[in-house]
């Protein structure tokens, strides 16, 4: 697969840069505090215990997680072809290739949920008070 050069009208501007910075800011910010700055346990509550991990499942519980996230990125792939389809960016040959590429990634998205017994649905986390990772189809 040969890399591609983009040239520098394809590029994000400084604006759109700083735009999605602030945003992976805003989102880390959510994540829990650092183990130094979280107090330790209570009586009868480890680590171990607020870890549920069964050894039989963790294969598939892992599998859940990497496909979550490339279906993350398959879906914002996909909402960015087609945000520069609206725009006209694009040839009637690349807007082929493009959609012939998410059809086939979908495809096989599907195939290894079956693989793995699972469905796009229980790739959808949920995220408790933001709600869910995936948006509703």
């Amino acid at each position: 697969m040969a890399a591609t050069v983009t040239s520098p009208a394809d590029r994000p501007s400084p604006d759109r840069l700083r735009e999605v910075a602030d945003a992976a800011h805003r989102a880390f910010s959510l994540l829990p505090a650092q183990p130094d700055d979280m107090a330790p346990p209570t009586a009868g509550r480890t680590a171990a215990r607020r870890l549920h991990a069964d050894p039989d499942t963790v294969e598939r519980d892992l599998v859940r997680l990497v496909l979550t996230i490339v279906e993350l990125l398959r879906q914002l792939m996909e909402r960015q072809a087609l945000h520069r389809v609206d725009e006209g960016g694009l040839t009637e040959e690349q807007e082929e290739r493009l959609g012939l590429t998410l059809m086939l990634l979908n495809d096989r998205m599907t195939e290894l949920c079956d693989r793995y017994g699972l469905t796009l649905e229980d790739l959808n986390l949920d995220l408790g008070p933001l709600g869910t990772l995936l948006p509703p189809p």
